[in-house]
């Protein structure tokens, strides 16, 4: 490792497993310092493993981003823990599917609380904070997905939100560029983690598949042949949170394995 995040405080959302620990991993072995949040009051295991691998550089605070009257105290636990904050990665969301003409006003709501208002007012706070303390080198990454690329018949309220991330991330890096501060979206395609069984099982549900079968489907259809993982996202994250991409900001950065192509 090149300890390309050294003396950098990294604040992740959603990084109690999957692509988040796998971030959070991959920016504690470049030399940050992480504050790491999730739903649970108590930390996941694999936070635990890497609180007990990183004892002074990971800190834990758990946090629901949907009641935006908590993300201060988030913000005040993560200064506490590490100092100012010098990158957000915007990771928790939640996925729901049905059909279009099933799709009541209870998942909109679930959907849109904690992918677009969570995250919007997330990255409100810590770029005030940023701002406020004059960080050098202050950025923001957002966890888009492909799904906000294109709409789908089954997740039309996730991909919605997913658009929204891929929108707000553009209009929060134009306002943000003359305080030196840049802001990216990363857009996954289909990635193996432990959410993709659950979504499977929905697909399954839906499209009268057997267990197993969409998740086999949608790697095979990969221009790469196969599913993403977690520490795929990782190093895309870890390279915008640091100095290699200082001119980038405004992008979503696809990493899909060619999926979509822009």
């Amino acid at each position: 490792m090149t300890d390309r995040l050294a003396q950098r405080h990294v604040l992740i959302t959603g990084a109690g497993g999957g692509i988040g620990l796998a971030i959070a991993e991959a920016c504690l072995a470049e030399g940050a310092r992480c504050t790491l949040a999730d739903r649970s009051a108590a930390p996941s295991d694999g936070v635990a493993r890497l609180q007990r691998k990183h004892p002074a550089d990971v800190a834990y605070v758990g946090v629901d981003v949907s009641d935006t009257a908590t993300v201060g105290g988030m913000l005040f636990a993560a200064q506490a823990a590490h100092g100012e904050i010098h990158t957000l990665v915007n990771n928790a969301a939640v996925f729901e599917m049905a059909p279009l003409l099933e799709s009541d006003e209870a998942s909109f709501d679930r959907l849109f609380a904690v992918n677009v208002k969570g995250l919007f007012f997330t990255m409100q706070r810590v770029l005030q904070h940023m701002v406020d303390t004059r960080v050098t080198g202050g950025s923001v990454i957002n966890m888009a997905s492909q799904a906000g690329r294109r709409g789908e018949a089954l997740v039309s309220h996730y991909c919605a939100t997913k658009a929204a991330v891929i929108s707000y991330t553009q209009s929060a890096a134009l306002a943000m560029a003359p305080h030196g501060i840049r802001v990216n979206a990363i857009s996954p395609g289909v990635v193996d983690t432990p959410m993709w069984n659950h979504v499977d099982a929905l697909f399954a549900r839906y499209q009268g598949l057997q267990p197993g079968e969409k998740k086999r489907q949608v790697g095979l259809e990969v221009p790469l042949g196969r599913m993403g993982t977690p520490a795929d996202i990782a190093g895309a994250a870890v390279f915008l949170a640091s100095d290699e991409a200082r001119y980038i900001t405004a992008q979503t950065l696809n990493v899909d394995g060619g999926n979509v192509m822009s």
